[in-house]
């Protein structure tokens, strides 16, 4: 028989903020913290809509193909990783341009979106991303 496990809050023994996890095969361990997106985001570049989001308080254009993301929850400092998802073109094909993203602070991060090819800056339909790293 399953059995279900309702509660409001988890914490380590050790130290509060920390839980790990066994692996696969129970050889390895993981520390539950630091294996969530503390950020995500799905933005319409085209007029700085967002989406969907999880930690994101705002995003804001910030010129052709520059669109900066505010978080609600501010990172401890700027070392965190992002990945990018893709960033698809404004006629909607199938076709992904660049995406890279720039200006990191512990407020904020910017995505930068360009034609490929040619670097040219421009405003994609679609863009998206998860910031891994420790809040503040």
């Amino acid at each position: 028989m399953a059995s279900i496990l309702k509660v409001d809050a988890l914490q380590g023994v050790t130290a509060a903020g920390s839980i790990l996890v066994t692996g696969e095969g129970n050889s390895t361990t993981t520390n539950l913290q630091q294996g969530l997106a503390k950020t995500w985001v799905f933005l319409e570049g085209v007029d700085a809509t967002l989406i969907g989001s999880l930690n994101v308080a705002s995003s804001t254009d910030q010129g052709t193909g520059n669109h900066q993301i505010n978080f609600s929850n501010n990172m401890s400092n700027a070392t965190f990783a992002i990945a990018n998802g893709h960033s698809r073109n404004n006629t909607g094909k199938a076709a992904y341009d660049e995406c890279m993203t720039n200006d990191k602070a512990s407020t904020h991060f910017e995505f930068w979106t360009a034609q490929t090819g040619s670097n040219s800056a421009q405003d994609n339909r679609i863009v998206d991303g998860i910031v891994m790293g420790d809040l503040a």
